[in-house]
């Protein structure tokens, strides 16, 4: 073999050499694990398909059924698994609150109705609605402020008899009859609009208990009654009466003699 063949040959050799101890030397990165996403079981629930107002009719076409997580489906949801004819048995009921869309239907956000009225179907059991006037230009609804959905305290404002007799004119005295009262409806409506002005009507529509009503019904007959507007931050808390029905007095003057009622 030529010296040539011989150097060429120990080349090549060395060469393969260090090809080789470089590649024992360098460790292969392991291949990353794969890791499958847990698969969340759905369910179908029926929501609404599009904002669905107060009072408003729900009918086939605002309703949809939409996938949920099993394990987000709350009580009080329908599912189709459970009532798959939930979309008929829905429609043409009336909601007794504001609905946005995607929103899961809830029955106890919804009153089904044959021939009553929006208001009946809206008032909770063992309410009542009575409308007591108002002045339309808001002067004793805090300006025209007071919208449907509102909290407010009911205050009476009346002449006060005897004191009025013993000083010789008229004394003009106010009390807070109730407080912390739901208002139905302004006039004829039962919904504040977003960017539309709530016509102001001739009577504020109130949400009372029967025993509410009575003294309401009364002070009304004897004095002048206005709506004072509450914070939204009462709205949590319990409707209180400041003053009991049957201790509502009323001054009533008969011949001549005053007597308190």
């Amino acid at each position: 073999m030529t010296p040539a063949r011989l150097a060429i040959l120990g080349v090549a050799l060395a060469a393969g050499g260090i090809a080789f101890y470089l590649a024992s030397g360098t460790e292969q990165p392991a291949p990353a694990p794969i890791v499958l996403a847990p698969q969340v079981r759905k369910v179908e629930v029926l929501v609404v398909a599009a904002d669905v107002p107060l009072g408003g009719i729900v009918g086939p076409k605002d309703l949809k059924w939409q996938p949920w997580p099993d394990d987000g489906v709350a009580p009080g949801m329908i599912t189709r698994q459970a009532t798959p004819t939930g979309v008929e048995e829905v429609s043409g009921s009336i909601a007794r609150a504001t609905m946005l869309g995607g929103e899961p239907v809830r029955r106890e956000k919804l009153v089904k109705t044959d021939s009553t009225g929006v208001m009946s179907a809206l008032l909770p059991a063992g309410s009542r609605a009575l409308a007591i006037t108002i002045d339309n230009r808001g002067a004793n609804t805090a300006g025209g402020f007071i919208l449907p959905n509102d909290r407010v305290d009911v205050i009476r404002i009346y002449r006060d008899e005897q004191a009025s007799k013993v000083q010789g004119s008229d004394v003009v005295v106010s009390e807070t009859l109730l407080r912390n009262v739901r208002v139905l409806a302004i006039g004829q409506n039962i919904q504040e609009r977003n960017g539309e002005k709530v016509v102001v009507g001739e009577t504020a529509t109130l949400e009372l208990d029967p025993r509410q009503v009575e003294t309401v019904t009364l002070a009304q007959r004897m004095g002048q009654l206005s709506l004072s507007l509450r914070s939204l931050q009462d709205v949590s808390k319990t409707d209180e009466q400041i003053v009991k029905s049957e201790d509502v007095g009323v001054t009533v003057v008969r011949y001549g003699t005053a007597s308190q009622r």
